[in-house]
């Protein structure tokens, strides 16, 4: 009769111990697998360009996030909206934000691209996509070490049409310096759940229901002053692969608001059919391929004296 009884007991305890440990893997960790992350190590530049902000500080430096691959991307574009130029006696510049590759020929163009141009800002991480959230910080670090002197940055993507010169006019007429982000501005998003989907978001990566407001990462522009405050706040933000949440949770812990560029909108991450009258009258548009940009840059030059009909 002892014998049972310590025999149930031993059996007892032997299964309780199993259903801790396996609700210790599981029911309390639903997490599992997916350590919680939080900014990666900096990384070291590659490639830096040639410009002293001191010397020369421009109005705006636009930020293009591009992939090896995009060769003809970035010259189309360095030939129609990335062009240096003064617009209002305001200089913009435009740099090329990249990874790095395995491919040993890729990265033997790039570094002949990047000596020929001096445009591209790259530092050693793999260049993927969802790496996005690197690349991003790694344009906002160079803006903050080494061209704070900037009045204002824009981050955008290599298949996005950008009217330098209405973004020009409208920031002028902001008069804003300090603690400036606007972009196309999403206030109320949820983290997507479906393992299908593209932006799929797991529960350990952001455990919250909500996500902070922020901009589309397709564009958005900010005051100088914030990359280098998100640089400094973000080694204590939960790192997340969508680079766009990422930096929203940096402004949410820096207490920056988001703010519309205009009363109209001006940002189209969704796209937007091309009418020269249309796109005088925008900032970014997005899913703009390279043969259409440049059709598009070269009717809009072709029309500036022209009149548009009032809406």
């Amino acid at each position: 009769m002892a014998y049972a009884k310590t025999r149930l007991m031993y059996v007892s305890l032997v299964v309780l111990g199993a259903l801790c440990l396996y609700f210790s893997m599981y029911g309390l960790a639903p997490f599992k697998d997916e350590p919680f992350v939080f900014k990666k190590e900096r990384g070291t530049f590659l490639q830096l360009p040639d410009i002293n902000c001191r010397q020369e500080p421009p109005f705006l430096v636009l930020l293009v996030t591009s992939s090896h691959e995009q060769m003809f991307a970035r010259t189309v574009i360095r030939n129609t909206w990335g062009k240096e130029k003064n617009v209002s006696g305001k200089r913009i510049k435009t740099f090329f934000l990249l990874g790095a590759t395995a491919s040993k020929d890729l990265s033997k163009v790039v570094a002949q691209e990047s000596q020929r141009h001096r445009d591209i800002i790259q530092k050693d991480f793999t260049d993927a996509y969802f790496n996005l959230t690197l690349k991003t910080m790694m344009g906002i670090e160079w803006v903050h070490r080494f061209c704070p002197q900037a009045a204002f940055v824009m981050k955008t993507d290599s298949d996005m049409f950008v009217n330098i010169d209405y973004l020009t006019e409208l920031l002028l007429k902001k008069n804003r310096t300090t603690r400036f982000f606007t972009g196309f501005l999403k206030l109320n998003e949820f983290p997507i759940r479906d393992k299908h989907n593209k932006w799929f978001v797991s529960k350990y990566e952001y455990p919250w229901e909500r996500y902070p407001p922020f901009c589309s990462g397709t564009g958005y522009v900010f005051s100088s002053d914030v990359a280098s405050q998100v640089y400094h706040v973000s080694d204590s933000v939960p790192f997340i692969k969508l680079e766009d949440v990422f930096v929203g949770l940096c402004l949410e812990k820096l207490k920056i608001g988001l703010e519309e560029l205009h009363s109209e909108q001006t940002f189209f991450p969704n796209g937007l059919a091309f009418s020269t009258c249309r796109f005088k009258k925008i900032v970014a548009c997005h899913f703009v391929k390279p043969r259409n940009m440049l059709s598009y840059w070269q009717a809009l030059e072709n029309s500036l004296e022209e009149e548009c009909p009032a809406v």
